[in-house]
């Protein structure tokens, strides 16, 4: 007797051509939506963003400039318990300029029994310049009309697209499940809440803990040129969309091998063995990921390497089942 199959396990995934782009079609259709109806959204969160996302420049810049008044105040001899105590407040040199005949002029009519004359003052001594100190507070700048209008509009598709990006990711999902078999989709609830979790960490990272080491570093190169640095608004909203975005990306590593695993194109003793091709890949993606800078490269290629030992303990967590048509049947 001829042995059968008890159900055909394709029977809710066989899909033609036409049918699979369709339902892509749907699927970027409801994510265009999603994200146009979050972008509206982002845009009444846009001033708050922009302001908070300015705060690791801000605190790098003043940093920056404290820097520079230590070094300042050491050349120009300043007392070490005075300059201490002056940075200690956050204090940096400043120089105020003044129309010294103009001073006396103003002093003339406030006073005229004490200055019965006018002072004609020489040309060197017309402008007098005053060692002050002020509190290190930066600014980050535009340079045209249009340029901070164009920056909310960033911020309102950034804020969109982080709120919408739940939905975006199940609509990816459910495709890309459509494509697996019924016994594999109940995965989609793994891997799903598992990518959110690893690009939320990666941005999260790259926010909180990277971008001051990262400043500091690049602002090294402006003292050791005696360049001061004066960054624009939407150079840096640039820079901060692309360094969390990379890291984020970067993150989904751990999905990608347990993906390439369970499809049967690389096995966990080839991971295993493989490991130190696998830290130069990962140190190359991070030079492609990351700005023209070691630091940067170093802190997303090290958690990286951390996350290819989490891919290796997830492959053996979730093996790769064993096709079920590995045995013919008999007609």
């Amino acid at each position: 007797m001829s042995k059968q199959p008890p159900d055909d396990l394709f029977s809710d995934t066989t899909m033609s051509f036409g049918e699979h782009l369709e339902e892509l079609r749907g699927v970027l259709v409801k994510s265009a939506l999603v994200l146009g109806v979050c972008f509206l959204a982002g845009l009444f969160l846009a001033s708050k963003v922009v302001m908070q996302i300015q705060e690791p420049l801000k605190k790098a810049l003043a940093e920056y400039a404290l820097e520079t008044a230590r070094l300042e105040g050491e050349k120009t001899n300043v007392p070490p318990e005075q300059l201490k105590k002056r940075l200690e407040n956050r204090l940096i040199p400043d120089s105020v300029r003044i129309d010294a005949q103009a001073l006396f002029r103003d002093l003339q009519k406030a006073a005229p029994d004490v200055f019965k004359q006018a002072v004609e003052l020489p040309d060197e001594l017309q402008t007098l310049e005053i060692q002050t100190w002020k509190t290190a507070e930066t600014s980050v700048k535009t340079l045209n009309a249009h340029e901070a209008f164009m920056i909310w509009m960033k911020a309102g598709f950034i804020s969109g697209f982080i709120i919408a990006s739940p939905c975006i990711f199940y609509y990816i999902w459910s495709f890309v499940a459509a494509g697996l078999y019924p016994h594999e989709k109940k995965y989609i609830h793994i891997y799903l809440p598992f990518s959110l979790l690893l690009f939320i960490a990666g941005a999260a990272l790259a926010f909180l803990f990277v971008f001051e080491p990262v400043l500091t570093f690049l602002f090294s190169f402006n003292r050791a040129m005696e360049i001061d640095p004066d960054p624009r608004i939407s150079e840096w909203m640039s820079f901060v969309l692309f360094l969390p975005l990379g890291f984020g990306l970067a993150f989904q590593l751990p999905l990608v091998m347990l993906f390439i695993q369970r499809l049967g194109m690389v096995s966990i003793e080839t991971f295993i063995s493989k490991w130190r091709i696998a830290v130069l890949i990962i140190f190359g993606l991070s030079m492609f990921l990351t700005p023209a800078d070691p630091i940067s490269m170093l802190m997303m290629a090290i958690p990286l390497c951390c996350l290819y030992v989490l891919g290796i303990l997830l492959c053996k967590w979730m093996p790769r089942n064993r096709n079920p048509f590995a045995e013919g049947y008999d007609p």
